[in-house]
């Protein structure tokens, strides 16, 4: 039996490369969207879903379930960026922020757990990036919120253990998608005293996803995870400096890191 497999953000970006790769793959691929109408090119079923409703993710669920019959992975990948000085981003922002990328996938995990005890099986993927290994200047909330989902999936994967579920956590790094479009980040107000530096830095990172990995060599480490009987607690995919990043942070002292991350973003 092919497996069934339910993308949160499966419409655009990493969360499409990945459906149809799986699709391609012969499995049984939903994706979701918050406006599915507006994406009629999907070779994969999309159905609505808003990772900040838990009752947008219980009908979701409770539709892929009444179609298949079971729900055998779960890709975590909604999810939003945002950038500006942590002094300047409207506290609200970050409240959405961390309600999409921390607490939503919580909300699909919780939803979907019952019907993975009754398979007695399961497996979900929770899509973090590497920067929730560090804090990064201008990125700290979305760090933050990162890095919050993957000590979280430490920690759940363990709980469940003894259900027959794995979870994982899979951080990508710089990858060629249209993040930098649907990202909220802060306007570089002229006479804020970060103006200058923010101003580059958005130009910095911009540039970074432009020339970042072609996504296909994402959506193919998450066949694979799919396809390993015993995953790992984490895996980082993507360029080899963003892997090594992670790295260096281990070894490092942490002023030393510090410099490091200060001298690659000019500050």
């Amino acid at each position: 039996m092919n497996k069934v497999i339910l993308i949160t953000g499966g419409s655009t970006g990493l969360g499409k490369a990945i459906g149809e790769f799986l699709h391609h793959k012969n499995y049984v691929v939903y994706g979701t969207s918050r406006n599915p109408e507006k994406f009629t090119n999907s070779i994969f079923p999309l159905l609505p879903l808003d990772v900040r409703s838990a009752e947008s993710i219980r009908l979701a669920i409770a539709e892929v379930v009444r179609v298949s019959g079971r729900l055998d992975v779960v890709i975590n990948n909604a999810g939003v960026g945002i950038i500006g000085p942590v002094e300047e981003v409207p506290t609200d922002a970050m409240r959405n922020n961390f309600e999409t990328n921390l607490f939503g996938p919580i909300e699909v995990m919780k939803a979907v757990l019952p019907q993975m005890r009754l398979q007695k099986s399961g497996l979900i993927i929770n899509i973090t990036s590497i920067a929730g290994y560090m804090g990064l200047p201008y990125r700290g909330i979305y760090s933050a919120s990162k890095g919050a989902l993957e000590i979280l999936t430490e920690a759940i994967r363990m709980e469940v253990k003894p259900f027959g579920i794995e979870i994982t956590n899979v951080a990508p790094g710089e990858f060629a998608t249209n993040i930098a479009a649907n990202r909220y980040h802060v306007p570089v107000q002229q006479d804020s005293p970060y103006a200058a530096v923010y101003g580059k830095t958005i130009e910095l990172i911009n540039s970074h996803v432009d020339s970042g990995d072609d996504p296909t060599k994402m959506a193919s480490a998450i066949y694979a995870i799919i396809n390993t009987e015993k995953p790992n607690v984490h895996y980082k995919i993507g360029p080899f400096m963003s892997r090594f990043s992670v790295m260096l942070k281990r070894i490092l002292p942490d002023k030393v890191y510090e410099k490091m991350l200060m001298k690659h973003y000019k500050l």
